[in-house]
């Protein structure tokens, strides 16, 4: 039986749901606006331009002697490790934890780890490293620890529901073939989720370098501990090269990360 007229308007019109839900994030953005009084004339000001240019053109000439080019060297070598081993960490305790989230041992466990992960990523990495400072001290073994912390329940979450849609039937096959649990998982489902969980592990990297960055501003070493060193003392030309080599860091990690990306995504498309 053939839709009537009044059915096929109907459906050609407009989805009312769609409208409302619009018109309602439209209200909220504006209201957004009005409660925080956001004045964009402000910005663009004369003054403000003026003031922002000579803060700007105090950056230049950036500082390139070769010894402070060596220990910038040292300070972006020493956030590359801190975010690369923070991430390690991370991928392990995720890992670990993605297991009882994706309700492998029971409905009880699940809840728990759940709320761990939850917990875990719901307290921003600037508030781990200043735990982590106070318990370990200064220097980069508190921001090694802070990304582990904040990034374990990442990974934790996005492994879990990696787990949760992988295919049965590999893993369980090995186990009506007489293999034991550990072995099912390791050959039957694994194998398939392994890809992804790589690719969020490359594609989290790249943040963490970003974020390795930031910490150095609580005490976390690295580069940002030098732009926070620098910028106290008004020593923008200095922190001029600090900010650059923040730039050639980030930009040769994504670069690198986004090939190795690509290459994974026969393997898990």
């Amino acid at each position: 039986m053939e839709p009537s007229l009044s059915e096929r308007a109907r459906a050609a019109g407009p989805c009312l749901g769609c409208v409302l839900a619009t018109a309602a994030i439209l209200l909220a953005v504006i209201a957004s606006f009005l409660y925080l009084g956001i004045d964009f004339r402000a910005l663009v000001a004369r003054e403000s331009l003026a003031s922002m240019a000579k803060f700007v053109a105090e950056f230049f000439p950036p500082d390139l002697s070769p010894d402070f080019l060596g220990r910038t060297a040292w300070g972006a070598l020493q956030t590359l490790a801190v975010s690369a081993l923070g991430t390690l960490i991370a991928m392990l305790g995720g890992a670990a934890l993605a297991l009882p989230a994706s309700g492998r041992f029971g409905p009880a466990l699940r809840q728990v780890s759940r709320l761990l992960l939850n917990l875990l990523r719901s307290v921003p990495e600037l508030v781990w490293a200043a735990l982590m400072v106070l318990a370990a001290g200064l220097g980069p073994f508190a921001g090694v620890l802070a990304l582990a912390l904040h990034t374990s329940g990442v990974f934790g979450r996005l492994f879990g529901e990696t787990l949760e849609n992988v295919p049965p039937v590999p893993e369980r096959a090995l186990r009506d073939a007489g293999s034991g649990a550990v072995a099912a998982f390791a050959y039957g489902s694994l194998p398939l989720a392994w890809p992804q969980w790589l690719a969020y592990s490359l594609y989290r990297w790249e943040m963490n370098i970003r974020m390795a960055a930031v910490l150095g501003f609580v005490g976390a070493g690295g580069l940002g501990q030098m732009l926070y060193f620098h910028l106290s003392l008004f020593q923008q030309a200095q922190a001029a090269t600090v900010i650059g080599a923040m730039f050639v860091l980030v930009f040769i990690v994504d670069a690198a990360s986004g090939r190795l990306r690509r290459g994974l995504v026969p393997a898990h498309a």
